[in-house]
């Protein structure tokens, strides 16, 4: 069994920074593709950034500029820098990552998330 585990989250204030990591339980599974979404109370889930596996990376209007998405593919860890944070960013990050081993296709994960609030 595997796990995509979280990290990083806590309490800031506004124009503050966090960064979130997301790395695999075991390190027999290597992250492929990876997002990492939030979710605020009573609201969807939105994809926030992703990243392919080639490093390739796409993201929310609501966080181009402020949010960089990253890999370090030799501590397979994908990172989530966010910076000028604003109190509309408070939410539970999920990472959801595409995992593999030894370059086969295994299966989709979610983490179970890490609370980011921000303070005004």
């Amino acid at each position: 069994q595997v796990q995509v585990v979280e990290s990083g989250g806590g309490v800031v204030q506004a124009g503050g920074s966090l960064r979130l990591s997301c790395t695999t339980s075991r390190t027999t599974f290597s992250i492929n593709a990876a997002g990492w979404y939030r979710q605020a109370p009573g609201k969807q889930r939105e994809l926030v950034a992703g990243i392919s596996s080639e490093g390739s990376t796409n993201y929310a209007d609501s966080v181009k500029g402020r949010f960089t998405i990253s890999r370090d593919n030799a501590k397979n860890t994908v990172y989530l820098q966010m910076n000028s944070l604003k109190p509309e960013d408070t939410a539970v990050y999920y990472c959801n990552a595409n995992l593999k081993i030894n370059n086969a296709y295994v299966e989709n994960y979610w983490g179970q998330g890490t609370q980011v609030t921000v303070s005004s």
